[in-house]
């Protein structure tokens, strides 16, 4: 019997010792995590400049929450995780989801002309239809590529007299034949969604969306509006900070014009992760890799973005409205989720969350620490210049036992790193080489996250005396 107890006794230690050798080792891992994050945002946020704030989840949980920089720099009033800001193109998402609601509820249809919500829209005889505005594939000119949007920024338009503004412009291309990002096809959707829902746009994201998730810091954007915990939004010149350039907020409409914190946006991911608006079949809708007339894929869905971090697959969108950028990346296989909200508008979070998320799926971008050892004659194996198939040429070089990139036509060098004998990165880890001999001939792949582009040797020159990026 006392041997029965003493083996019992054993195996419930080893059994606590384990626990928590486990615990310490996820807390050393967590810690580790925090440290790493906070590096890269204090290389980038300083204590007296405009801030940015930062959110990281994992299965739904927060794992990192902080905020750097100043909310308000006229005030000296610090960032803290609580803060406001424009969210920009993210509100993409928003909108995209809103046409879903109602395409459950049985209101329209995905294939519908858009000429059955707006009857005069002079769609030139071509077929526009809401599938085409959700994918950026319509062909109708975005009003902020237009030169004379300066003009008019200032104004506060309603949304049927705004689409007046654009919609005499020609026609970028056919429906369907290429992916252009446009603003005004989502300007068009949230007209779309009053026409429909018979409510204004703010009202039914407020009333359907931010009421039901309770995200009760989310709002539609406004200046005059008193907004609890708002950031101020800047701009950086050479000269220093300033104010950012006004806007009036009814022209980003339904393409820009929502305001959230980082604690609201990880209940609007968990809503979309769990179907808590529209149902799995629906919202995967948005989550398609829609493709053009020929086939080709565009890596957009309805109001998200698809790439990868290091071959692992990831749903994204950025967002810049004047004196805000904003980035957030979901990891579906890791359930990771990434928001970064920055109160500067000319200061992109992207390559951050990017670099953050990587992190926190343990496939970092490239460090230092992965370059190898190649002698000058493995190096010298891959100079040359090599074409791709839209005719664009990169030229390999190398001076004093370094490769550099340049692209035809740019002054700018910049130094690639060996990975492997035949494989190369740049110093920002998003953008790599690889080298491989066909047939006798020298090729690579050239490759920017989920974009790769084949290039062959040529017998060119590269250019002479061009800057060289350190």
């Amino acid at each position: 019997m006392k041997t029965n107890q003493m083996k019992n006794q054993i195996q419930i230690k080893k059994v606590l010792f384990c626990s928590l050798f486990f615990l310490l080792t996820s807390i050393i891992s967590a810690q580790n995590l925090e440290s790493k994050i906070d590096e890269i945002l204090k290389a980038q946020y300083k204590d007296n400049e405009s801030g940015v704030v930062t959110l990281v989840a994992k299965q739904g949980k927060v794992i990192y929450r902080k905020a750097y920089g100043k909310a308000n720099l006229e005030l000296d009033v610090n960032m803290k995780p609580e803060n406001v800001f424009e969210i920009g193109s993210i509100t993409k998402q928003f909108t995209a989801v809103s046409i879903l609601m109602l395409l459950e509820e049985g209101k329209l249809s995905l294939e519908d002309d858009i000429t059955k919500f707006i009857p005069n829209y002079p769609t030139k005889g071509k077929q526009i239809t809401i599938h085409h505005l959700l994918t950026h594939t319509s062909g109708i000119k975005s009003y902020t590529s237009m030169r004379k949007f300066g003009e008019v920024m200032t104004k506060d338009e309603s949304p049927l007299k705004f689409i007046d503004f654009f919609k005499n412009e020609p026609m970028d291309f056919e429906p369907g034949e290429k992916y252009k990002y446009n603003n005004s096809g989502y300007f068009i959707l949230g007209y779309i969604i009053e026409k429909v829902s018979r409510m204004s746009y703010p009202k039914f994201v407020e009333e359907r969306i931010f009421k039901k998730l309770n995200m009760n810091s989310s709002c539609y954007g406004s200046h005059t509006k008193l907004i609890k915990n708002r950031a101020t939004g800047y701009q950086k010149r050479n000269e220093g900070f300033v104010n950012a350039q006004y806007i009036s907020l009814t022209l980003p409409y339904a393409a820009g014009s929502i305001m959230s914190n980082v604690d609201d946006m990880l209940q609007w991911q968990k809503a979309i992760s769990n179907n808590i608006l529209v149902q799995k079949e629906t919202i995967d809708k948005a989550f398609t890799n829609y493709t053009l007339n020929n086939g080709k894929k565009i890596n957009y869905g309805y109001g998200w973005s698809f790439n990868e971090i290091n071959g692992v697959p990831t749903i994204e969108h950025g967002g810049a409205i004047p004196g805000y950028r904003s980035m957030g990346v979901y990891v579906p296989s890791e359930d990771v989720y990434v928001i970064i909200f920055s109160n500067c508008g000319n200061q992109s979070p992207k390559n951050t969350a990017i670099k953050i998320a990587a992190l926190a799926i343990n496939k970092p971008i490239f460090s230092k620490e992965k370059i190898t050892t190649l002698s000058k004659e493995e190096l010298n194996k891959w100079v040359g210049s090599y074409e791709f198939e839209d005719k664009s040429v990169r030229f390999i070089t190398l001076e004093d036992n370094q490769l550099y990139s340049q692209r035809e036509g740019s002054a700018q060098k910049n130094k690639i790193y060996p990975t492997a004998a035949n494989e190369f990165s740049f110093e920002d880890g998003f953008i790599s080489y690889s080298f491989l001999e066909e047939n006798g001939k020298k090729a690579v792949f050239f490759q920017n996250r989920i974009n790769k582009e084949k290039g062959v040797f040529i017998q060119k020159e590269a250019p002479k005396d061009k800057k060289i990026s350190q």
